[in-house]
């Protein structure tokens, strides 16, 4: 019986529900080994538990294995030579607890896969009478190069924040021996018993094990080697899409089954459609899916045409481009635990003085009009904001007049609640504001077209220099991980008076949003240099111009 099925093709190979066989019809040979690949879409190895976690991982991946690796809990040399013997042979890397002996997860493993032999390499024990033949041999390469008959590679030192990653890349036809720093050379020569010759088992190459690289997975990661799959490390996050190389990876391979290994996917909400949105490939300008931390934006504020508006107008669109990339170049060196990445902010419907045919005291520029601005942008390496002054109609209604620009990878959204008016107002008489509902019922509009269209990360940017412009902003919906949520602070004068709006504005944060600070040419004073837009604390994640 396979592991607990969870909603929408996610099954968790957890031994809290008792231990159960892999499906798949076993293979008749020799060496007793079979591996089968999940029947789940994607498979979750979450135990916190290191000896629990490689009895899951095991199960996840073979049905058969008359021989195991065994490795002690807690015994570093142990563990890693294991790892290279295990993926050397072709079978998978079980831990018995620090304690010795077998626990009730080693077990059940041992006895599901029909072991008849344990390999146990250093401090290991294998202890049980009763149980598999167990053939000892030292945490020393030579002795398991000699028990094995494997051709081991040079030996290599590996501490423990890189032990996942060293395992990951073993070469099946020649591990390296992998050892821990500064360990003393241990001696000793191989028990008694004999260990029954082992031939591979078909690999599973349709199969991806993605892991955080975290200590309890480490035996893990060693038996998804052994079983062929390729393992890709996604730098300790939990949300796939936050890996640029496992995006690049899940693309090109498109894998039948994923195994997502480490204690820390239990806690990732979503991890099955961030999964999906991760396989399409699609990436944000400079890599990835996530937008914050990872990227710091660098943005001209403006509208096509006229300098009126912002900075962005005050040029062509080539020239726009590489004003943006001058500007996003003098903080490269400001930053440099992020990406910096040169923005467009695009004035997409304008406050106007006049109702308009609609009535609505707001100018909607032609999509077809901004298409040229928003696709040079994006091939130039640029992220593109669409901004919105919706007068007296709602946010809902003018973003979807853009949904042919928004449905593009590298495009977001900014609501400007200044210009957005009640039923009697006009612009210029009153400073405008949004309801938080309607604010939260654009979070739901725009984070399910990024989710129908399995979408990098999108920007949602709110507008904001007085606490009444968006009243009971901390109601604001901070579920939806399909979006980036900032509050940009964007008013204009003495650094004093901008100062104090920003502490202001973070007394009603929820703790979930990024920050964004505009400079202001010519109403600042003084404008910030880079140097100290960047002191500016907490730092901005979006830096805009106009």
């Amino acid at each position: 019986m396979r592991s607990r099925t969870l909603p929408i093709a996610l099954t968790a190979a957890l031994l809290a529900g008792g231990c159960g066989a892999a499906s798949g019809e076993e293979t008749e040979d020799a060496a007793g080994v079979a591996t089968s690949a999940p029947d789940a879409r994607l498979t979750l190895v979450a135990d916190e538990d290191a000896v629990a976690s490689a009895a899951s991982a095991s199960r996840a991946l073979f049905d058969r294995a008359d021989v195991v690796v065994l490795a002690r809990d807690g015994d570093a040399a142990g563990t890693l030579l294991g790892a290279s013997t295990a993926t050397g042979l072709g079978v998978p890397l079980l831990l018995e607890p620090a304690g010795g002996g077998p626990a009730d997860a080693l077990g059940s493993e041992l006895e599901r896969l029909g072991t008849t032999t344990v390999l146990a390499v250093g401090a290991a024990e294998g202890g049980g009478d009763g149980g598999p033949e167990v053939v000892a041999v030292p945490a020393v390469p030579d002795a398991v190069a000699e028990v094995t008959g494997l051709e081991l590679g040079e030996a290599q030192q590996v501490d423990g924040d890189g032990a996942a990653a060293a395992v990951a890349g073993l070469d099946a036809e020649q591990p390296a021996a992998l050892q821990p720093p500064g360990a003393e050379p241990a001696t000793g020569e191989a028990g008694e018993g004999e260990l029954p010759a082992v031939e591979r088992a078909e690999p599973l190459e349709d199969t991806v094990v993605v892991t955080t690289g975290a200590p309890e997975a480490l035996a893990g990661v060693a038996t998804a080697r052994a079983a062929g799959a390729r393992v890709q490390l996604t730098g300790g996050g939990t949300d796939p899409r936050g890996s640029a190389e496992l995006v690049e990876l899940l693309a090109e391979r498109q894998p039948g089954t994923v195994v997502a290994l480490g204690a820390g996917f239990a806690a990732e909400e979503g991890l099955d459609w961030k999964l999906e949105t991760a396989t399409t490939g699609q990436q944000l300008p400079g890599g990835g899916q996530l937008l914050f931390p990872e990227h710091f934006l660098v943005a001209l504020y403006g509208s096509p045409g006229t300098g009126a508006l912002g900075v962005l107008g005050e040029q062509d669109l080539p020239e726009s481009i590489e004003r943006a990339q001058a500007h996003a170049a003098d903080y490269e060196p400001l930053v440099p635990d992020a990406t910096v990445v040169p923005t467009f902010e695009v004035i997409a419907t304008v406050a106007s003085s006049v109702a308009g045919p609609d009535g609505n005291y707001s100018t909607e520029l032609p999509v077809e009009e901004l298409r040229p601005w928003v696709e040079a942008a994006g091939e130039a390496g640029m992220y593109v904001v669409i901004d919105l002054q919706p007068g007296r109609t709602d946010f809902v209604t003018q973003a979807e007049l853009y949904r042919p620009l928004l449905e593009l990878p590298h495009v977001g959204l900014a609501l400007d609640p200044e210009w957005r008016l009640g039923p009697n107002e006009v612009h210029l008489t009153q400073i405008g504001s949004v309801s938080i509902d309607e604010v939260n019922r654009v979070v739901t509009w725009l984070a399910d077209l990024t989710r129908a269209g399995d979408l990098p990360q999108k920007l949602l940017l709110l507008h904001q220099f007085r606490v009444d412009m968006i009243p009971d902003r901390d109601r604001l919906d901070t579920s939806r991980d399909e979006l980036a949520l900032m509050v940009h602070a964007d008013g204009q004068g003495g650094q004093g008076d901008k100062q104090a709006t920003w502490r202001t504005l973070r007394q009603t944060e929820p703790d979930e949003v990024a920050w964004g600070w505009k400079n202001f040419y010519d109403e600042d004073v003084p404008m910030l240099t880079p140097e100290e837009t960047v002191a500016v604390e907490p730092r901005p994640n979006l830096i805009s111009y106009q």
